[in-house]
């Protein structure tokens, strides 16, 4: 085969004109051996069109050869035309010995497409073809779990680990683990994380172990797992959040802070971390660099409700009622989207005598929060002081049908209709 090795080293050395013209040469005369070899390097070099010329060539002469039909399926599908794959492949005989071979390739394309009940059928038929080919039972488990049989799936990986703990460079204990876990069943799933990790140490894994353990209630574990893999590959962005709430749990306040803020360091775009870095320092009394932690969240997502929320508490807290309505007018966020910025509008004019503001903020909240008692309280005082005292009755009575036995509410229902 020295044209073809001639022709690979040319491509090798940036050769690429006097390695078409001899490619030309093979295509036109070359043997059936050279067009086939040439062939398979080509696809493995990249030169798809090449290939494919070359292996449509060999089918002219022998098209209903399996192995051919394979690798032009193969190259189609690498060229993005799976429809045309699938038609090449579909016309390989059950009797050919590379019958089972193209069933596994189709599985793979009609998966792709979604089509899950065909990509199931070509595998189990491919598992009758050749029945001791695990990677068919990997590539079962990857089809269940994707469509979360976990039953079905549990079985095809544990068919895999009699043969094999690794297919394709995935360890299947770890692939267990992950099913294990993302179905709710921690205590198993740390068992086969345990057995992955004595394996390999993956970073993933590690993360998966870690995560796990923080869900299962083990939080020093967690808290060590999520300390290993950081020392691993501190720019894992993932587990400084959660080795932050692990901290937490364990009332480490500032050991759970200081994880957050090794985080914004490795992912300062990260508005989930500053949320956290805000409430942890709001535990830990640092009022101010609460609140920074929260505008900063806010600077990268303006429609952030959870930071906006609680920030606005902490202004209520600290009386800046002015600081409300400015925070309010900044949000990307509608009234109809969270109600909860008509009720604190409604508060914050209220507390700085703006009354027809609060009036309004507060009859447009009432539509959202008309069975909520504390709104309603909020309310029904609001309308006492600006004298609508029917109005007023009206939210009391609806308090008083919640609260029956209400001493005060009966009082103040009595008092403003007298």
């Amino acid at each position: 085969m020295d044209r073809v090795d001639k022709i690979i080293n040319m491509l090798e050395n940036g050769q690429h004109k006097e390695a078409l013209n001899e490619y030309n040469v093979v295509l036109k005369n070359g043997s059936h051996d050279e067009k086939f070899l040439l062939g398979e390097e080509l696809y493995q070099y990249g030169f798809l069109e090449e290939a494919k010329a070359l292996v449509e060539n060999l089918l002219e002469i022998y098209p209903e050869e399996g192995e051919l039909l394979v690798m032009l399926g193969e190259i189609l599908v690498e060229a993005g035309e799976e429809e045309e794959a699938i038609l090449v492949l579909e016309k390989i005989s059950e009797q050919d010995v590379h019958f089972g071979q193209s069933l596994l390739l189709l599985a793979d394309l009609y998966q792709v497409q979604g089509l899950y009940e065909v990509c199931e059928r070509k595998l189990l038929k491919a598992k009758k073809v050749l029945p001791d080919e695990v990677i068919i039972d990997f590539a079962l488990g990857e089809l269940y779990s994707d469509q979360g049989e976990i039953i079905k799936a549990m079985n095809a990986y544990e068919m895999v680990l009699r043969e094999e703990n690794e297919i394709a460079g995935v360890n299947i204990h770890g692939r267990i683990a992950d099913l294990l876990s993302a179905s709710g069943d921690f205590e198993e799933a740390l068992t086969y994380y345990d057995k992955a990790l004595d394996e390999k140490l993956e970073i993933n894994t590690l993360f998966g172990y870690a995560f796990t353990a923080l869900q299962a209630g083990y939080n020093r574990t967690a808290i060590e797992k999520f300390n290993e893999l950081k020392g691993l590959d501190p720019e894992y962005h993932s587990l400084y959040l959660h080795l932050a709430k692990a901290y937490e749990r364990e009332e480490e306040l500032d050991n759970s802070l200081n994880s957050i803020k090794e985080g914004i360091k490795q992912d300062e775009f990260n508005k989930e971390l500053f949320f956290y870095g805000g409430k942890m320092a709001l535990k830990l009394g640092k009022v101010d660099e609460a609140e920074q932690f929260f505008r900063e969240a806010l600077a990268l997502d303006p429609g952030f409700i959870d930071a906006a929320l609680t920030l606005n508490k902490l202004f209520f807290q600290q009386e800046r009622y002015e600081d409300v309505i400015e925070l309010i007018s900044q949000l990307d966020i509608t009234e109809d989207e969270e109600p909860q910025i008509l009720w604190d509008s409604a508060l914050a004019y209220d507390k700085l005598e703006e009354f027809s503001y609060a009036s309004d903020k507060y009859e447009s909240a009432y539509t959202f929060f008309k069975n909520n008692e504390a709104f309603l309280q909020d309310y029904g005082y609001f309308l006492i002081e600006e004298g609508k005292n029917d109005r007023a009755a009206e939210i009391f009575k609806q308090l008083l049908i919640k609260d029956p036995t209400n001493v005060e509410y009966l009082d103040l229902i009595e008092r403003i209709t007298d």
